[in-house]
């Protein structure tokens, strides 16, 4: 058990969560692997976090997400002695009895007195681990009380209220402090309170992530972009997508293609949004948005020469491998055309069914399918003539209904 924490664990906190941007992410967590196994129980404490996945680390970082491992590290963490360990178990609801009397203290209280000596010297993330303990009840657990400790109903809110309320000190502590994930729970905190013991104060909420983008997180400036881009302010958005893209942040280079791809917040630029998709997918090579917007920029030649056979790999890519429906109609009419890919009527079909907007080109070609029965399809005269009459003017389709005439019985069949 230790008065504070190692050098290793101040040093890999400061890689991976007050300053990210370092981009020693991987350097840390073999530094906490070695400190982990020399018997250091906050650096297995903060181990577990980092394979929890984006919830609990950034996602810049690029650490592998793996449940049973960041399981297992946490068990040891609390065998190892640390508070910290002991107090994130409990809030993941790790800390079963069996685990527990592994732990070296007494009981939760200690363990609670030391990470809060943890906190009151200065360290974010110990802060952010006691905010949690206070902000979602584990309090209760570690002073064993429950409703039938008290006299009345009354008092048991108004001490309810008062541990409660001790997270917003703590998270503001832990949020300047560089553990910028106290955002969300302080988000969370103001702008819905704590059932009928917490009144919610949205109006303190406003500037949470606009405070963390103007401190440098990656994170934060992304969120903060969102919030601007939905209140209508693009240009602010772009500015603090661009940071954010800068800064590694997962996603960003894509929001600042679009935005020069869309017009959104500046003048479009289509050479320059399709180098941002690029960035993106050098990191990410199936990333969603970044795959559809470059197929579809190949599709049309926007920014590029128009290249169906890398368009219908991006947006396949997307599709296969993201289970995206976005780009479905260039896909059917690559797949109808044979641009790009062998022409195959059955494929287009699929494509044409996974659509989630209706398009007089995609009721064209499911007419021509069904009217000549193509792709596997049983021939359906009527149900090609349906179609086809609902797709309107299009001059494709009125040219295909020339071919079919309806008999004295009504029925439709094709001219000969």
């Amino acid at each position: 058990m230790a008065a504070s924490l190692s050098n290793e664990v101040k040093q890999a906190l400061e890689d991976i969560y007050y300053n990210e941007r370092t981009g020693r992410g991987r350097e840390a967590l073999a530094l906490l692997e070695r400190a982990s196994a020399a018997g250091d129980g906050d650096a297995t404490c903060v181990l577990a976090r980092c394979y929890c996945g984006r919830q609990y680390v950034w996602a810049g970082h690029g650490f592998p997400e793996d449940d049973h491992k960041a399981v297992r590290y946490l068990h040891k963490s609390v065998e190892q002695g640390s508070a910290l360990g002991v107090l994130v178990a409990l809030r993941s609801g790790e800390l079963t009895p069996s685990v527990q009397k592994k732990m070296p203290f007494k009981n939760l209280q200690e363990a609670m007195d030391e990470a809060l000596a943890l906190a009151e010297s200065g360290d974010a993330f110990s802060q952010y681990v006691v905010a949690n303990s206070y902000f979602w009840w584990d309090f209760l657990s570690i002073q064993n009380k429950d409703a039938d400790s008290f006299p009345s109903h009354e008092q048991f809110k108004a001490y309810l209220k008062e541990n409660i309320s001790k997270c917003e000190d703590w998270f503001w502590r832990a949020f300047r402090g560089g553990m910028y994930f106290a955002a969300n729970n302080l988000n969370k905190y103001y702008r819905e309170g704590d059932e009928d013991i917490i009144a919610p104060q949205p109006e303190k909420a406003r500037d949470l992530y606009k405070i963390g983008a103007e401190a440098g997180h990656p994170i934060m400036q992304a969120i903060h972009a969102d919030d601007l881009s939905e209140a209508g302010r693009k240009e602010e958005a772009l500015h603090w997508y661009k940071k954010a893209a800068e800064g590694g942040h997962p996603g960003a280079w894509y929001d600042v293609g679009r935005c020069y791809f869309n017009g959104e917040g500046t003048d479009q630029d289509d050479t320059y949004a399709v180098r941002c998709f690029e960035k993106e997918l050098e990191k990410n090579p199936i990333h969603e948005g970044s795959c559809n917007l470059l197929g579809k920029a190949y599709f049309f030649g926007r920014g590029v020469l128009t290249d169906y056979a890398k368009a219908y790999h991006l947006l396949y890519t997307a599709y296969d491998r993201q289970q995206s429906t976005w780009g479905t109609f260039y896909l059917a009419k690559c797949a109808f055309n044979g641009l790009g890919t062998p022409q195959d009527y059955g494929k287009a079909l699929e494509f044409i069914r996974k659509m989630t907007f209706e398009n007089p080109e995609a009721d064209y070609m499911q007419g021509y399918i069904h009217a000549r029965g193509l792709g596997g399809v049983p021939e359906d005269i009527k149900k090609g003539v349906e179609l086809l009459k609902k797709a309107g003017n299009l001059p494709e389709a009125k040219e295909e209904l020339l071919h079919y005439k309806k008999t004295l019985f009504g029925k439709w069949v094709r001219r000969s």
